[in-house]
């Protein structure tokens, strides 16, 4: 079995999410699906964020994946959650730099915007990148809250 990943959309992005978990599922990964189960009932996404930055910021995943209509109202809440550094990725070279630059640990896709196809793409450019330690001291600040008044 590959690494765990823990996977949450809201009611727009249920579609992308059964595709994708079908893809892991194919190609070993251990899913830990977190809802919602269907697309017919409106949920509110920061619920969602929240369920798998816990998995993924305690520990219990390697990765999550979030998804909403666009991505952007559930990656900025997951980003409030401590560990936790969700990309919004439209692009297969957007995973690959938020894996390499930023050591991201949760992708974030829009259901509404991206083909099931092409998330597999940008998913495996994800699962595949490895960070880069010469952006450490970047990513510990982010960690830190240490970022500077301009």
């Amino acid at each position: 079995m590959k690494d765990k990943i823990a996977i949450g959309c809201d009611h727009a992005g249920f579609v992308l999410k059964t595709a994708l978990i079908e893809y892991l599922k194919n190609n070993e990964y251990e899913v830990i699906d977190l809802g919602t189960n269907s697309e017919e009932e409106q949920v509110d996404y920061p619920d969602y964020a929240k369920l798998v930055g816990k998995e993924v910021g305690n520990g219990n995943a390697k990765y999550g994946i979030l998804i909403c209509g666009t991505g952007i109202g559930i990656s900025i809440s997951a980003n409030r959650m401590p560990k936790i550094r969700a990309a919004l990725c439209y692009e297969t070279k957007l995973a690959t730099l938020a894996r390499e630059h930023n050591d991201a640990n949760i992708l974030v896709l829009g259901g509404r915007i991206i083909a099931p196809q092409k998330a597999i793409w940008i998913l495996e450019e994800f699962l595949n990148t490895k960070f880069s330690n010469r952006h450490q001291q970047r990513v510990e600040k982010i960690e830190l809250g240490d970022i500077k008044n301009v």
